[in-house]
């Protein structure tokens, strides 16, 4: 029977699943998910994505059963499934959405669509986030973004008349077979689409007249951030269907609801920026692993000081801010934007950490590590873009001004419980007679702070400073603003467009 193969990959859900619509309106299919040993070997790879991954597919499993269909699970690397799978049962079509992610899946789709060239196969390719493939500069990428958001939503199709597998695919590996021997976090989020609706309705109807205001301190913002990120980085809900639902919400809001409305329309905002740092990573996959301006190659690569990356990986830094932030990541697998944002600056400044690095490291910790977005982000706040105003983060101030009063560092750090309260920003200074009236010890149970912070961060942004001032540097800038510089303000809903200010461009916050 002729029938055309669907290929999931980050896009686990059947609502508003452009490639499966498009192979349905064809003809019977055969849908398949394939864990890939090869990506999931890679550096950025992660116990806790590999659980959040079956966790949602065990959703999406059942949810093809309701439907009268199947959703195949198996393991290889694509391009020998695709093979043997032609091989026994020849299909005439392959779909999937496209992808922006590592240099791995940017590889293995090269692959694969050579394997289709060669077989004469054709690969309908849906678009997926906002994202434009091919784009060649970012002249209408706002219109596009507009455009693709505000096409109706696709329903999930009542009936999949889905054809069976081949062969009998034995037992999927586990994590540990799959070489993921690393921690898990205890108390992260579950995958899977129902739970990722539950999320979307909290957030709409309730946790959202908490955001404005409340997504910069990690005291609040577990509740006041959507927590959507890691839904939408595994396809749950489609990034349309997430901007629609809010714009939904917005318009059923009355004028009394000003407060509330404000937060939702800031969220829409941050759903644009979303997209837009992803499409850095699709115009430019090198971006990666390389500099997006080249004039900073070496800028801090040959002075790495594997202490310092081993007492921020440890949460030892002495900075409580940030041990407070490691800690928290390790066990919950998120953190907010802000904090996020101080570690990479912590890391890129005081410590003078090479971002490559640093940047695999927390992909593995963020349990909603998308491409697009960490890679962007880990360049723009290590300083390496050319493009944007430099913003280092201060850790003690961070402290003072999103935790006075020591509760979320108290919370993580249980030394910290016996600090008195003067002594929270710098613990490290407490005199003896307190450590002793405490029992609470510098140097045992509080870290001395690895560098000095305040030389240390003068020197790096001098640094910084002399290297953006040289004339070829600047110059070669404007190469960059080019591929990547937003063109547009940004416009929500149906109010004026306002421009995006800096600290807005950089937030990220779901």
């Amino acid at each position: 029977m002729s029938y055309s193969v669907v290929w999931f990959k980050r896009d686990l859900r059947l609502n508003d699943h452009a490639a499966l619509t498009q192979a349905l309106a064809h003809g019977p299919v055969l849908c398949l998910y394939i864990v890939e040993p090869s990506l999931w070997r890679s550096a950025d790879a992660a116990t806790q994505h590999f659980h959040f991954l079956l966790e949602s597919l065990r959703d999406l499993y059942l949810e093809f059963k309701r439907r009268g269909g199947r959703l195949h699970v198996v393991c290889g690397e694509a391009v020998e499934v695709l093979d043997k799978l032609y091989a026994l049962q020849p299909f005439h079509t392959l779909h999937s959405h496209q992808e922006t992610g590592n240099a791995l899946s940017y590889t293995r789709d090269r692959n694969v669509a050579h394997w289709c060239r060669t077989h004469a196969i054709p690969w309908r390719q849906s678009q997926h986030f906002g994202v434009t493939r091919g784009l060649k500069n970012r002249d209408l990428w706002k219109d596009l973004w507009d455009q693709y958001v505000g096409q109706p939503c696709l329903p999930a199709p009542a009936t999949i008349p889905c054809m069976a597998l081949p062969w009998t695919e034995p037992a999927l590996p586990t994590a540990a077979d799959l070489g993921l021997d690393r921690a898990e976090p205890t108390q992260r989020q579950r995958g899977g689409r129902t739970l990722a609706q539950q999320v979307l309705d909290s957030f709409l109807n309730d946790r959202s007249q908490q955001y404005r205001g409340g997504i910069s301190s990690p005291l609040s913002a577990p509740t006041a951030c959507s927590r959507l990120s890691a839904y939408l980085t595994f396809g749950c809900l489609s990034l349309r269907e997430v901007v629609q639902a809010t714009t939904l919400q917005l318009k059923a809001l009355s004028p009394a609801h000003a407060w509330h409305k404000k937060g939702l329309t800031a969220f829409v905002s941050r759903l644009y920026w979303h997209c837009h740092f992803i499409q850095k990573l699709e115009s430019e996959p090198e971006i990666e692993f390389q500099n997006m301006h080249r004039g900073y190659d070496g800028f801090r690569e040959n002075d790495w000081n594997p202490a310092h990356f081993e007492a921020l990986k440890a949460g030892k830094t002495g900075w409580p801010m940030v041990d407070a932030c490691v800690e928290m990541l390790r066990e919950t697998g998120w953190l907010n934007f802000r904090m996020r944002a101080m570690l990479v600056s912590t890391a890129a400044y005081p410590l003078w950490l090479d971002w490559r690095p640093v940047g695999h490291w927390l992909a593995r910790q963020f349990l909603d590590y998308e491409p697009g977005i960490h890679w962007s982000q880990l360049q723009m706040q290590s300083g390496t873009t050319g493009i944007n105003i430099p913003r280092i983060y201060n850790p003690i101030k961070q402290a003072q001004d999103h935790d006075p009063n020591g509760i979320f560092v108290r919370r993580w750090l249980p030394a910290m419980r016996r600090v008195p309260d003067t002594w929270l920003l710098e613990p490290w200074k407490m005199p003896h007679s307190l450590q002793v009236q405490h029992n609470v010890y510098v140097g045992q149970d509080l870290g001395l702070p690895v560098v000095e912070l305040e030389a240390s961060t003068r020197t790096a942004k001098q640094k910084l400073y002399a290297l953006r001032g040289q004339p070829q540097v600047r110059a070669a800038k404007r190469e960059v603003v080019q591929k990547h510089g937003s063109r547009k303000r940004v416009t929500t809903s149906k109010q004026k467009p306002v421009s995006a200010p800096a600290s807005q461009q950089q937030t990220l916050d779901f």
